[in-house]
């Protein structure tokens, strides 16, 4: 796993070269699994719904209560633009997984524009709703004081949002490649260690392992087939580098990176994307208050 930035594999010739990186296919990746998802889980729809309908309606419900509850009723239309966003950004932690396609998420500026993109929201509902001027009364008064808190406030909020969301991905994926590197250091110190005591050793270390093994599972304990297995393996290896057949191999790779992926990937990526989708409906919900709010707000 790399955590380098994103590869750029090939640049426009237009405006001084616009270059397409890795994070760009993945962007374009995602829309086009989200549109084409949308279309055909969007027709087709019957009174008598089939278990796939029933599912997405589920979920859909699930979503408008969240909005509802978080927003109130008045702004229950915004239920496509936070369900895009959250799906985006899930969808766009997952996709990272496959091994050739970047993780969306991981680049600051993919969800530094989500964040810009609500402010603006944010911006335009509160000159809607308050006018010009009323938008301004805010970083006016106090002049002395709250003018410049506001303005900080402001720069401050899609900030503290993008880097909220990219931080823990990418500190996930940090600490994903330290702990990969190290397992493929330690499996390489631990092969050079059985193969430099000898054949016997090897044999040994395979015979313990298989005998831990077994009786993890007669026993049923989850700790001796896990060390068992990996003796097993650790001397079936150093038998094969004694002879030669094959080099080096870091076996301890397998099974733990994948169990950090399942946390980084899975379950962290979806708690951001809710709390990303949280923080939205939040601000939001301040700039486009119930109508007889703003009745009272304008008289």
């Amino acid at each position: 796993m790399s955590i380098n930035g994103p590869k750029i594999y090939y640049e426009i010739p237009i405006f001084g070269g616009i270059p397409i990186t890795e994070t760009t296919v993945s962007v374009l990746v995602v829309t086009l699994i989200l549109c084409i998802a949308g279309f055909l889980l969007g027709r087709n729809l019957t009174r008598r719904p089939g278990k796939i309908q029933v599912l997405v309606e589920k979920g859909v419900t699930m979503l408008r209560k969240m909005v509802i509850e978080t927003m109130g009723e008045h702004n229950a239309h915004w239920v496509p633009f936070i369900g895009t966003i959250f799906l985006s950004s899930i969808l766009g932690s997952l996709i990272g997984m496959t091994g050739f396609l970047k993780s969306t998420t991981a680049n600051v500026s993919v969800v530094l524009v989500w964040a810009i993109s609500v402010s603006v929201l944010i911006w335009y509902h509160s000159i809607k709703n308050n006018g010009f001027l009323g938008w301004l009364k805010g970083f006016t008064e106090p002049i002395v004081v709250m003018t410049p808190m506001n303005l900080v406030s402001e720069i401050a909020q899609p900030l503290s949002m993008a880097f909220r969301h990219f931080g823990n991905v990418i500190g996930g994926s940090v600490i994903s490649s330290m702990i990969y590197t190290a397992l493929a250091g330690l499996t390489s110190i631990l092969v050079s260690l059985v193969v430099k005591n000898g054949l016997s050793v090897c044999f040994v270390v395979l015979a313990v392992g298989l005998l831990l093994t077994i009786l993890g599972f007669k026993k049923h304990k989850l700790l001796l087939k896990i060390l068992g297995i990996i003796l097993s393996i650790l001397g079936i290896f150093a038998l094969l580098e004694h002879f030669r057949i094959i080099g080096s191999v870091p076996f301890l790779q397998v099974g733990i990176p994948a169990v950090l992926s399942l946390y980084f990937d899975l379950f962290s990526g979806f708690i951001q994307a809710f709390v990303f989708c949280l923080l939205t409906m939040v601000y939001i919900s301040g700039a486009c208050p119930p109508p007889e709010e703003s009745e009272e707000a304008e008289s």
